[in-house]
């Protein structure tokens, strides 16, 4: 499995901000081109791809209202949304530490524990605390306004990493980081149709309502398997939360009104684990269902090679280089793109025991 690549609408302005984060991680500048190359920094598998492709869209301090500050005299807020039982979580979180350590960076990090009403309070602190700029991953997208009427009050930017909230970049916001959801959902479908010979009954574990991942992963999904395997047939849809436990219990009633099922789709790996956790308890045998998942974590990968699971989608979670060099750059007052995705790669039975050290 190739490093993650970024794929930027940003300039190269901004390409060179990452050289430089990549060479304070102790990589070379040559290691990363403005065209196309791949660098890792500190182990956190974050490279330019294209700093010129992309939306096309771009804000700069002046648009926005805000002003030019250097970034290593202020402080950043991070608001995280959920517990950190959830290794896509923890590795987030610790991205964000880590980037924020190796800048000198002053940090005040925040966890919502999954309840969205203490993460619009958390991020209000944060402000009152005295945060220049914002980091936030959202629980919700919708929602948002009291935090953004905070902020806007005090031309404080703000950029969300794996969710994006509904709202208006570049006078809201300045830019969303994250993955391309809607693909996610598309390779896990070629996934799960290669699992099954594109023929038989798929159930989806959703994951929780109110959020543009669980939509564009869904849509992505459904979307493909319509066009390329009629024969494949959605049955049953029931949102898990993105929590393993309740994946379980979802599964277990699936088990019960289908027993006939014969792939499950979790748009993320803790419901993906879940699941298995059901079969196990029915009495199943690996591969009896095909179970195709989203992150990339360490035990799902496992469950690869232990033949549970047929396939991972990765969703990278290291967001903490490329989310403090869009700030630096754009407190500079350089163009950064309003929509920065990262693409993933993926985890499959043939690279899954190879690869297994690379998941998180």
């Amino acid at each position: 499995m190739k490093p993650s690549a970024v794929r930027t609408t940003t300039t190269t302005a901004l390409a060179a901000s990452l050289v430089a984060v990549l060479a304070l991680a102790g990589c070379a500048k040559g290691e990363v081109e403005a065209s196309s190359d791949t660098a890792t920094a500190g182990g956190r598998d974050q490279v330019v791809a294209s700093p010129t492709a992309g939306s096309g869209e771009t804000c700069t301090v002046e648009e926005f209202g805000g002003k030019k500050l250097d970034l290593a005299g202020a402080t950043v807020g991070f608001s995280q949304s959920e517990k950190e039982a959830n290794p896509f979580r923890i590795a987030e979180t610790a991205s964000i530490k880590a980037e924020a350590a190796d800048r000198g960076v002053e940090l005040l990090t925040a966890n919502a524990q999954s309840q969205f009403s203490k993460q619009i309070s958390d991020v209000q602190d944060l402000i009152t605390k005295g945060a220049d700029l914002l980091v936030i991953a959202p629980l919700n997208s919708d929602g948002w306004g009291p935090v953004l009427r905070s902020a806007a009050a005090k031309k404080i930017p703000i950029v969300t990493i794996d969710r994006k909230i509904n709202a208006t970049a570049c006078k809201d916001y300045v830019s969303f980081i994250g993955s391309d959801f809607v693909q996610q959902g598309e390779r896990a479908a070629d996934q799960m149709i290669e699992a099954t010979g594109g023929k038989g009954k798929v159930a989806i574990l959703l994951g929780s309502a109110g959020n543009n991942v669980t939509t564009e992963r869904t849509k992505g999904f459904k979307d493909r398997v319509a066009a390329k395997a009629p024969g494949l047939q959605v049955v049953f849809e029931q949102t898990g939360d993105f929590a393993r436990e309740k994946g379980q219990q979802v599964t277990e009633q699936l088990i019960q009104s289908n027993p006939d099922i014969t792939g499950i789709y979790a748009e993320n790996d803790e419901m993906g684990l879940g699941a298995v956790g059901a079969l196990k308890g029915a009495g199943k045998k690996p591969g009896d269902v095909k179970i195709v998942t989203v992150d990339g974590t360490r035990n799902a990968v496992q469950g690869i090679v232990d033949g549970w699971i047929s396939g991972v989608i990765e969703s990278n979670p290291r967001f903490g280089p490329l989310a403090f060099a869009t700030l630096d750059a754009f407190t500079r007052g350089e163009k950064v793109s309003q929509d920065i995705v990262i693409e993933d790669s993926a985890y499959t039975p043939e690279n899954a025991k190879a690869d297994l050290g690379k998941a998180f």
